[in-house]
C-alpha cells in the first residue's frame, strides 16, 4: 500500500472537493520527529480559502476523517498528522520489496518510448580526463532512472571526432612526431602534440593557417589527412574503451560528429526552404529575435559548418530514427544558453521532437579548485583516478579483512565505485572539487559505507543459515526497524521523483539513509536472536540487502557481498 496515495485520498474525502488529489499530495511533508507522526498536512494553506483559523481547519478535517487504516489520524497546531498502522505497513512494504525483488519501484510511465541520451562525448586523441567523469556516470544512471521509469533510453557517445583540432593535430604529428613513437604510446603522444601546438602557435600565428589548410584537405577527402585522421580515431577509442570498461559504463551507439557530415547539406537546404536563412556579416544565421536570443549561426562567412550546423543534423537524425519521447543532451551548465538555440531553431524548422529535447546541465569538477584544461596542459587523466582509487581500496581492504576472497574484484568494485558515488551524491548543477582520499572513507556520505552496509546485511543473511525467508505476514513491534520500513516504502516515489528532476542524487540520497538506518538497527537490534520475530527481521535485512543494491545499480556502481 502506498501510504501516501491513503493520506491523500483521507483528505480528499474530508476536505469535500476544495483541493485536487495532485494539490493534496504536492503538499503533504514528513514531520521531522516521529511524534508528529509519519506524514502531515499543513492546514494552514487553507486558510485563505476557507477563511478559517489554521488550528480550527486542521481539527475540522480530522473530525471528518476516515481514520481506517491509520494507528491515528491527530490535529497538531496548524497540521494534521497521520500515523501509520506500523504492524500492517511494515507487512505490505516487506511483502511487496521481497515479492518484486530488485523490480520493486519498477513503473511504466515512459510506456517504452526512446529516449535517446547524448552523453560523455569525448573529444578524438585526446585522454579522457576527470572533466568526462560527470557527463559520463550522470547520462549512464540517468539511462538506468529511465528504464526503471518505463522508457527505452539509447546511449550515445557523440564523439568529437571532426573539426580544426584534427587540422593542428596533423599539423603537429607532421612537425614534431613519428609514427614509431604513436603506435608505443598513443594517447599520450598526440595530446603532447597538441598541447605543444598551442604554445608554438603564440610565436607562430602562421601554424594556425597550416591547421586550417589541414583541416581543409580533411573535409574535401584527402587520403593523407584522412588516413591520420582514421588512425587517431581507432587509437583513441581502444584508450576510451578501457575507461568505460572500468566504469562499467556501455553505449547503445558511438555516432560521432564525423557521422553528420553527408547530413550538413539537408539541414542547410530545410533551413533555406523555410526562409528560415539570413546573411549577417557573410554568415549564415537564423534570427531567433522572438525567442529574445542572439542569431543562432550555421555557417561562417567562409561556407565552414558549425557545432549548431551538426547537432541540428543530430536532432533531425534522432528524430527520424527514434521517434523521441524525449531527446536528452547531458552536458555541462556553460552550454545552456547554447542548446536554447538549438531547441529554438529546431521549433522554428516544425521538427516534431523539438519541444522534447531536454538539457540535463551540471557543474563543474575541479581539482583543488583548479578547472581542467587539454589545451594548456593541466589535465588529471580519468584513467589514472580509477587506478589509484582501485590501489588505495585494495590497501584498505587489506587492513580491514586480509582473508577476504576475491580482494581484487572487490578492491576495484569499491574503488570505481567510490569515484562514481562520489559525483552522483552530489547535486548535479553543483560544482564538486575532487579529493579522492575522502570519497573512499568506509563511514560518512560515501559509496564505500553504502557498499559496506549491503555486504554487512549480506553477512547476517549467511549466519543465519539456511532459511526460507517469507514475503508474508512480517510485522514487525521493533521500533528500531520503522525507519527502514519508511525509507523502502518511499522508493517508488524516489524513483518517479529523480526521473522528474533528472537528478542521480535522488538515489544515491536513498541509498545513504536506508543504509544509516540499517545500520541504526544492526546496532540496536538483535537480528538473530531465536524468538517469535526472527524470521521478520530476517526478512527485512533480506529487503534491505536488496534495495541498496538495486539502488547502487541505478547509479552504476557495484554491491559486493563481502568487504
Amino acid at each position: 500500500m502506498d501510504y501516501s496515495t491513503k493520506v491523500t485520498d483521507a483528505l480528499a474525502g474530508a476536505l469535500d472537493g476544495e483541493l485536487s488529489a495532485d494539490d493534496i499530495s504536492a503538499k503533504l511533508e514528513t514531520p521531522k520527529t516521529d511524534a508528529q507522526g509519519d506524514l502531515a498536512f499543513p492546514a494552514f494553506t487553507l486558510a485563505k480559502q476557507l477563511h478559517q483559523a489554521p488550528q480550527q481547519i486542521a481539527a475540522d478535517i480530522v473530525a471528518k476523517i476516515d481514520q481506517t487504516g491509520f494507528e491515528k489520524v491527530e490535529a497538531m497546531g496548524p497540521y494534521v498528522n497521520f500515523f501509520f498502522d506500523k504492524s500492517l505497513f511494515s507487512a505490505e512494504t516487506l511483502e511487496a520489496v521481497l515479492t518484486e525483488g530488485a523490480d520493486y519501484g519498477q513503473n511504466d510511465r515512459g510506456d517504452g518510448g526512446n529516449v535517446p541520451i547524448d552523453m560523455s562525448s569525448p573529444n578524438i586523441a585526446k585522454p579522457m580526463s576527470m572533466g568526462h567523469l560527470r557527463s559520463t556516470v550522470i547520462g549512464n544512471s540517468l539511462a538506468n532512472i529511465l528504464a526503471k521509469n518505463g522508457y527505452h533510453p539509447i546511449k550515445d557517445n557523440h564523439l568529437g571526432d571532426w573539426g580544426t583540432q584534427f587540422g593542428k593535430l596533423i599539423v603537429g604529428y607532421k612537425k614534431w612526431g613519428s609514427e614509431e613513437d604513436v603506435k608505443k604510446d598513443p594517447i599520450n603522444k598526440l595530446v603532447e602534440y597538441y598541447v605543444r601546438f598551442h604554445k608554438e602557435d603564440v610565436e607562430h600565428p602562421e601554424l594556425d593557417d597550416e591547421a586550417r589548410e589541414w583541416f581543409r584537405k580533411l573535409e574535401a577527402g584527402d587520403q593523407e589527412a584522412h588516413d591520420l585522421w582514421a588512425w587517431f580515431r581507432e587509437e583513441s577509442l581502444k584508450e576510451f574503451e578501457g575507461v568505460y570498461d572500468k566504469l562499467g559504463v556501455t553505449f547503445d551507439t558511438y555516432n560521432g560528429e564525423a557521422f553528420y557530415n553527408d547530413k550538413l547539406q539537408e539541414v542547410v537546404d530545410l533551413l533555406k526552404s523555410d526562409n528560415l536563412l539570413q546573411e549577417s556579416q557573410g554568415a549564415q544565421v537564423v534570427d531567433l529575435e522572438k525567442y529574445d536570443m542572439n542569431p543562432a549561426m550555421i555557417l561562417k562567412s567562409d561556407g565552414a559548418t558549425l557545432y549548431m550546423t551538426r547537432d541540428i543534423a543530430t536532432a533531425l537524425y534522432r528524430d527520424r530514427t527514434y521517434h523521441p519521447a524525449m531527446n536528452m543532451y547531458v552536458v555541462g551548465s556553460e552550454q545552456s544558453y547554447y542548446f536554447k538555440q538549438v531547441k529554438a531553431v529546431l521549433e522554428e524548422m516544425g521538427i516534431p521532437s523539438a519541444d522534447k529535447l531536454v538539457h540535463v546541465p551540471f557543474g563543474l569538477i575541479t581539482v583543488n579548485g583548479k578547472k581542467l584544461s587539454t589545451r594548456s596542459g593541466r589535465i588529471i587523466l580519468l584513467n589514472d583516478v580509477l587506478d589509484d582509487s582501485v590501489a588505495m581500496a585494495k590497501k584498505q581492504i587489506a587492513e580491514k579483512n586480509p582473508d577476504l576472497p576475491n580482494k581484487e574484484e572487490v578492491a576495484k568494485q569499491v574503488g570505481v565505485g567510490a569515484i562514481v558515488f562520489g559525483d552522483l551524491k552530489n547535486d548535479r548543477m553543483n560544482n564538486i572539487d575532487f579529493n579522492l582520499e575522502d570519497q573512499l572513507k568506509f563511514e560518512g556520505e560515501t559509496g564505500p559505507y553504502v557498499q559496506y552496509a549491503h555486504a554487512r546485511a549480506e553477512s547476517i543473511l549467511r549466519k543465519a543459515g539456511d532459511v526460507e525467508i517469507s514475503a508474508n505476514d512480517n510485522q514487525i513491534s521493533d521500533p528500531e526497524a520503522w525507519d527502514i520500513i519508511k525509507e523502502l516504502a518511499d522508493f517508488p516515489r524516489v524513483v518517479e521523483l529523480a526521473l522528474d528532476e533528472f537528478e542521480p542524487s535522488d538515489i544515491a540520497k536513498f541509498s545513504l539513509r536506508l543504509a544509516k538506518a540499517f545500520n541504526k538497527y544492526y546496532a540496536h537490534s538483535k537480528i538473530l536472536a531465536d524468538d517469535a520475530e526472527r524470521p521478520a527481521r530476517l526478512a527485512l535485512v533480506k529487503s534491505v540487502s536488496i534495495m541498496l543494491k538495486e539502488s547502487l545499480r541505478i547509479l552504476g556502481v557495484q554491491a559486493p557481498d563481502e568487504m
